[in-house]
């Protein structure tokens, strides 16, 4: 393993440490609806769990009611069910074979403790960027004592790989000030 391949595992592993940053804070409720909200719920489908997307058109009707449509008759009763029992607070209403979920406007003291759960999972997000920085700079070091590096590669190797962190970093400060904004926006 040379030093760009060191450098190009670190940056392609932070990259995939932001991808999933953004997948949880789209999971954060905000006053808004979002489709995306929706994911993580599964419904019973002829015996097996998939996600509400597999088995229904989920869509926006306006800024703070998503729907769901089922692709078969009977499946609605089930949707409805799976939404009201997940842990998202949501309130489901069937009108025919449409779902709707409304989404409630949210008080100021859920919205400082939503603004709170994204600050942990941001910090979560920067401590994994650091240990796959850690882990970089050890591959590094290791090519130096196997005597396959100089100790001016190895140096510059932690340079970058420190730059390669501040970036990831800085990024991961910027979409928690993002989403801390729109909860916080009434």
């Amino acid at each position: 393993m040379s030093i760009a391949d060191i450098k190009k595992t670190a940056e392609a592993k932070m990259a995939k440490s932001i991808e999933s940053f953004k997948n949880e804070l789209q999971k954060i409720r905000t006053g808004r609806a979002h489709p995306g909200i929706l994911d993580q719920v599964q419904v019973e489908y002829y015996g097996s769990m998939l996600p509400i997307s597999q088995v229904a058109n989920v869509s926006l009707i306006d800024a703070r009611t998503i729907s769901v449509q089922p692709w078969e008759k009977g499946m609605g009763q089930k949707i409805e069910k799976a939404i009201r029992e997940s842990d998202l607070g949501l309130n489901p209403s069937t009108m025919g074979d449409l779902i709707r979920v409304p989404m409630p406007a949210l008080t100021e003291e859920r919205r400082k403790e939503l603004t709170k759960v994204v600050r942990h999972a941001g910090e979560d997000a920067k401590v994994a960027v650091r240990n796959l920085r850690r882990d970089a700079n050890e591959h590094a070091k290791k090519l130096l004592k196997d005597k396959l590096i100089t100790e001016d590669d190895e140096r510059r190797s932690v340079d970058e790989v420190q730059k390669l962190t501040d970036r990831t970093v800085a990024e991961i400060d910027k979409l928690v000030q993002g989403k801390e904004a729109e909860i916080m926006a009434v």
